[in-house]
This record gives C-alpha cells, structure tokens and sequence, in this order.
C-alpha cells in the first residue's frame, strides 16, 4: 500500500476542529522555536568560551601583533567543539521526537509536518533578514559615521552577537531540519502505522512515549547542558 492510500478516508481530520491535528499543528511551531535558541545556545556558548580563552592566554598589549598560530587554532576548536555538540544535541532530539510524534498519532503527526515547513520557512526568513539587518547597523557605524569605541557602536556589537548566530547558524539550517524530519518522519509514520495493526495501539503509544522521553531529555542538554554558566568542557 503507497503513502496516501489511507488519505482517502478521515478526510475531516485533517481540520483544527481535530483535537490531534490542532496538536501537532502547536508542536510543530514550538519545535522551531526551540531548535532556533537551541542552535543560537550553542554558538553563544562557544564564543563566550573563546573569548574566556583569549583574554586568559593571548596578550596582545604586550606587543605583540597577533595571536600565535597554535593559540588561533585553539580558539577555532573551543568553537567548533560547542558547535560540534550543540549540533549533536539537536539531531538526536529531531531523530526521537520525529519517532515518538509519528508513532503517537498520525494525524497528529500531518499536523506536526505542516506546522514544521510553514513556521520554519517563515522563521528562516525573518532570522536571516533580522541578523543581516543586525551585521549591517555595525558595519554602518564603523564605517559610515565613523563611531567605533562609543556607546552606539556598542549597541551594535551587541546586536551583531545576536545576529551572526541568526543568519549564519539557525536560518540556514532550518532547510535540512525540514527535509530530515519530513523524509524520515514519513518513513517513520509508514512504519507505524503497519505496526498499529498488526501489534495493536498500545504498543505504538509505549514506543512513543519512550522516544519522547529521550528526545526531552536531549532537549534538557541542548540548553542546560550548554548554558555559559555551566561546567565548561
């Protein structure tokens, strides 16, 4: 039996008036919004650690030029290692939660698809503008009104903290999040669907809960396992 052979019946389903599909349609957004301050939390968290090494090993007022080749490369890793397990964090919450929601309900799980693809398009969209405004306003008032070490180029660099991680981080890696959960989230579906009836409901509902345990306590890692003022590491 093809994907949609069952998309011909259950029709009214698909409709916010469905309790499940309202549902997903919820999640999916929230889903968006926590990988985007998941991501941001990564990056954030390795620049913070990047800077702690900086001020702590390069000495730049001593008269030196610039940093050594040995203390650059280590700064380039402390920010690659966060990136690294941010990232891992972030996929293995997409991968559990894609399963606990497909094998929950399918209906519920249409709704979290669509949900995905609108709020992260839209989503994509607004943190790329918004960060490349952010990048912008500081290269303005670096070079335009010539006001670099004031209050207001200040403002700006505190901007552009925010807005790198935007447009170079979460916006663009919006697109592979859609396609992997959608792909592998129709498979998964699929998959229990055909389970549902050969093994029955409860069976399909304890898979699901046990993968939304996982996924949650991957959530819990993505931010509190990665706070600055955390353990570093």
């Amino acid at each position: 039996m093809s994907l949609t052979g069952d998309l011909t019946h259950d029709v009214d389903k698909l409709s916010i008036l469905h309790p499940p599909f309202l549902l997903g349609l919820i999640v999916g957004g929230a889903v968006i919004y926590w990988f985007t301050g998941a991501a941001t939390q990564a990056v954030s968290t390795g620049a913070y650690r990047a800077v702690e090494f900086i001020k702590a090993n390069i000495k730049l007022d001593t008269g030196a030029t610039k940093a050594s080749v040995s203390d650059s490369k280590k700064v380039v890793a402390i920010c690659t290692q966060y990136a690294q397990k941010g990232m891992f964090n972030i996929f293995l919450t997409v991968f559990f939660s894609t399963l606990a929601f497909a094998f929950l309900e399918p209906y519920f799980f249409i709704g979290y698809l669509i949900s995905i693809a609108l709020f992260g398009l839209y989503q994509a969209v607004f943190m790329a503008n918004a960060g490349g405004a952010w990048d912008n306003a500081k290269k303005i008032v670096e070079t335009e009104l010539k006001e670099k070490g004031t209050a207001l180029h200040a403002a700006t660099v505190v901007g552009d903290t925010v807005g790198d991680p935007f447009k170079d981080t979460s916006s663009v890696a919006m697109n592979p999040v859609i396609k992997f959960t959608t792909l592998f989230g129709l498979l998964a579906v699929e998959l229990a669907v055909q389970l549902t009836r050969e093994q029955g409901v409860s069976l399909t509902r304890s898979l699901a809960v046990a993968f939304l345990a996982v996924s949650v306590f991957f959530v819990w890692r993505s931010f509190y396992g990665m706070r600055i003022g955390g353990a570093k590491g």
